[in-house]
């Protein structure tokens, strides 16, 4: 099985990031990540003028995927997340929702027990393990891992998680896949600007798949499959992941364009992801009985 350190990483996606591993298509890799902070945060008495903010969001890779050219998809099963023992989570002024109502910078450090984390002595929170930050070079300029865009990133997506099938388009030779960012939980909205960061180990199997390509990312669980897209506002991405999908199904069922957009509008389900980084991120997700009616089978 192929492996990469969490000290094979990198603070941008982009198509200069130096190789961390070359795997064929369909190879299983485990990765190892930091937390968002970089493993920084230790301690509740941690400052804000402590911390190096530039050494945020950091994603281990990049992964040479032999096979992928641009036009492709690079198919992401998540096999496995293995969460660290403990989590953290930070507010302050300017950060998040609430930014503009905290008035002193606050860490909380989280312990995870039993398949729990321990927010306080009441209250204990189910684990729902998801990957933050996830994605492949862009088309253009370098990409901060902190900033979403249809080559992935920081998508803060909950449904990114174990058992899950993420498609991603491939704009490089290679792809030059990355991941970081876990978290142990994280609400839709991320709305305090950190869920539970954590330092992971995720298994994952990379594929390519030739013969079709998607704008934006979409990502595939046992209930349904949803596009994912990230824009200025979160108006715009919403109303554009549902075009999206409209177009991804459209020519795979026998219906016309109103008759699809009906059926969106009947069962599909517009969702938040995030609403805190540089940009918003929205998605539609779409059940399984629709496409199973159809026989709908997007990317096989």
């Amino acid at each position: 099985m192929f492996s990469v350190s969490n000290e094979q990483f990198f603070y941008s996606f982009s198509k200069d990031n130096s190789q961390a591993l070359r795997v064929p298509s369909n190879s299983c890799v485990v990765i190892h990540t930091f937390d968002c902070f970089k493993d920084q945060i230790q301690s509740e008495q941690a400052t804000f003028q402590s911390i190096d903010w530039n050494q945020i969001n950091p994603a281990s890779g990049a992964i040479y995927v032999e096979g992928a050219m641009p036009g492709d998809i690079l198919k992401v099963h998540i096999n496995e997340i293995e969460l660290g023992k403990q989590g953290v989570m930070a507010v302050g002024p300017g950060l998040g929702v609430m930014g503009h109502r905290i008035d002193a910078f606050q860490i909380k450090i989280i312990p995870i027990e039993n398949g729990k984390a321990l927010f306080n002595d009441k209250l204990h929170i189910p684990l729902t393990p998801m990957i933050g930050v996830i994605g492949v070079a862009p088309a253009g300029e370098p990409i901060s891992c902190g900033t979403p865009g249809a080559h992935g990133g920081n998508m803060d997506t909950k449904l990114i998680t174990t058992g899950a099938t993420l498609y991603l388009p491939v704009f490089h030779e290679g792809a030059l896949f990355g991941l970081g960012d876990l978290h142990a939980a994280m609400g839709d909205g991320e709305v305090g600007v950190s869920g539970i960061e954590v330092s992971a180990r995720v298994t994952v199997t990379l594929e390519v798949i030739k013969g079709t390509s998607i704008p934006y990312p979409f990502v595939q669980n046992k209930e349904g499959i949803a596009s994912i897209v990230s824009k200025p506002t979160l108006d715009e991405a919403a109303r554009k992941a549902v075009e999206v999908m409209i177009d991804a199904l459209l020519p795979h069922m026998e219906l016309s364009l109103g008759e699809l957009t009906m059926l969106c509008s009947a069962i599909g389900q517009s969702q938040i992801s995030q609403i805190v980084d540089p940009l918003m991120t929205a998605r539609f997700f779409m059940p399984n009985s629709a496409l199973d009616a159809y026989n709908v089978k997007l990317f096989e």
